[in-house]
C-alpha cells in the first residue's frame, strides 16, 4: 500500500467518479467496464507514461452493427497515480481527472480537444 490506498479504496475512488458524472453521461457508459491495474502492461507501456487508457469503440463511431460487442475497457493505472501524486487528496483528484479524460477519448474525443477543454 502506497500512500495509504489500497486497491480496494482506489477502486472505489473510480466507482465514485463514474456516480458523480451528469445522467447524461453515464447513461451512454452502458457498454463500458472500469478496470483498475497495477501498472501498464508491456504493449501498453509502450504507449508512454499513462494514468489511464481507453480501449474500445467510441461512442460516435457505434452504428447499427454495433451489437453483441464486448465491453470497452477504460483502465486506471494505480502504481501511475501513486507515484506522482504525493498525498492522498491529489490521488483522489488524479483519479478523478482521469476518469474524466478517459470518457472524454469514449466521447471520441481526441487529446488535443481533451486539452482544449481544459482535460488534458
Amino acid at each position: 500500500m502506497i500512500n495509504g490506498m489500497n486497491r480496494e479504496e482506489f477502486t472505489r475512488i473510480v466507482d465514485e467518479a463514474v456516480a458523480s458524472l451528469p445522467a447524461p453521461i453515464r447513461e451512454r457508459l452502458e457498454n463500458v467496464e472500469f478496470l483498475v491495474a497495477e501498472s501498464p502492461n508491456r504493449r501498453q507501456s509502450g504507449l508512454g507514461e499513462l494514468y489511464g487508457l481507453y480501449e474500445g469503440t467510441p461512442f460516435p463511431q457505434r452504428g447499427p452493427e454495433y451489437q453483441m460487442a464486448m465491453p470497452d475497457r477504460i483502465t486506471l493505472f494505480k502504481r501511475t497515480i501513486e507515484r506522482d501524486c504525493p498525498t492522498r487528496e491529489e490521488m483522489i483528484r488524479c483519479i478523478q481527472d482521469t476518469v474524466v479524460h478517459e470518457i472524454g477519448h469514449f466521447l471520441g474525443l481526441d487529446d488535443d480537444e481533451l486539452e482544449a477543454r481544459g482535460l488534458g
